[in-house]
């Protein structure tokens, strides 16, 4: 028999195995409506050292108090720049939450007409609760900046100061700062984490105990063929779980997808390689179902919960933690999620997340057929 035809015949035998096991199906069809619908009510955090930009475009005494107000603030990391072009990629990016612009006449009309002045404060609303804390976090510096400012260089007191000039501030990608919206594309990736990881996990490992895996093994097909017709069956569940996930979160949440549902679904695809290559490694070193539960919730669930800027933020984190963070991939997808559903297709971010996805599947693959083999060998 040709490879390609004891493959073909493979996926079809464990395609066949997976429809008769209602528990599969159960998980991956069922249980992502219950956590949806847990995940849409969350929890605000604070945040402490947000990285924040000032674009500095006057020259005086004021504007250049002003930078020194925000740059002694512990609540923001602020980085200085001279024409907003430099900061915006970094806030597209996510490596600021938001910044500030003090217009190049900002001396003449702080002198002259402080009605008029107005000041733009720019934030990141992919992450609500931080655009939220930033925002605030400007305006009262801002306002105690103002207030302590000695008035009478001005020509006017510093308490009509402050009640004179008015700062607008301006939130980008969800400027109704709902947190859903963020939320629920974030709970998209912990379930499908959850899920993908479980499901292989848990079935694999009931066939290691079974002792129908040695037999497979023991057959003329290689184990890279029966592993990778064993993750077929469970790929194409996991994607069903994924349209099941976004088509609740666009027509029961109303969450916006800026992007295209051909990146989305690029996106999973490549996510759903590490993550059921991670059951199965998780299934090849344990083989005792309730073993691996156990890891896959360890190894799988928690570090998507905590790791992956879902509910966290990562530049708050110390540095070895934000380290392991790399390592999660839960991690990449989520922030490829939010990408495409707040921004749009942003290719070269998207990219990224899709390139180290693919390498950490292929990896984790590898590790679970090394794991196999060295076990019938054993």
């Amino acid at each position: 028999m040709s490879r390609r035809r004891r493959l073909r015949a493979l996926v079809h035998k464990e395609s066949i195995q997976v429809l008769r096991d209602p528990s599969a199906l159960l998980i991956a069809l069922v249980m992502p409506f219950i956590l949806l619908f847990l995940f849409a009510y969350a929890v605000s955090l604070d945040v402490k050292g947000v990285r924040f930009g000032v674009i500095i475009q006057s020259e005086g005494p004021a504007s250049t108090d002003l930078l020194a107000a925000f740059e002694s603030s512990e609540w923001l990391d602020v980085r200085v720049a001279h024409d907003r072009r430099e900061l915006e990629p970094q806030l597209l990016a996510g490596d600021i939450r938001g910044m500030l612009v003090i217009p190049a006449d900002y001396e003449a009309q702080f002198a002259t007409a402080p009605r008029d002045i107005t000041l733009q404060l720019i934030t990141d609303g992919s992450q609500p609760n931080t655009a939220t804390f930033v925002s605030n976090y400007a305006l009262g510096i801002y306002k105690t900046w103002l207030a302590s400012y000695p008035g009478d260089e001005m020509g006017m007191p510093a308490a009509a100061s402050q009640a004179l000039i008015t700062a607008e501030p301006r939130f980008w990608f969800n400027p109704e700062l709902e947190s859903r919206r963020v939320l629920l594309p974030g709970a998209i990736a912990i379930i499908m984490t959850m899920i993908a990881t479980l499901l292989t996990a848990l079935v694999v490992s009931r066939e290691w105990e079974r002792g129908t895996m040695e037999a497979l093994l023991s057959t003329p097909a290689s184990t890279a063929e029966i592993l990778l017709a064993k993750l077929a069956p469970y790929f194409i569940l996991g994607l069903a779980a994924t349209v099941v996930c976004t088509s609740v979160s666009l027509m029961v949440f109303e969450v916006p997808l800026r992007g295209s549902l051909t990146a989305l679904l690029l996106l999973s695809i490549v996510f759903l390689l590490p993550a059921l290559g991670q059951g199965l490694l998780i299934s090849a070193i344990a083989r005792n179902q309730f073993i691996a539960a156990q890891i896959a919730l360890i190894t799988g669930f928690l570090p998507a919960f905590l790791l992956s800027g879902f509910l966290f933020e990562i530049e708050s984190m110390p540095l070895p933690i934000r380290a392991l963070t790399t390592l999660v991939s839960a991690r990449w997808y989520v922030e490829g999620l939010q990408t495409v559903f707040l921004a749009g297709d942003v290719w070269c971010l998207l990219g990224k997340d899709m390139l180290i996805l693919a390498c950490q599947g292929v990896a984790l693959v590898l590790l679970a057929v090394w794991f196999s083999r060295r076990g019938l060998d054993e």
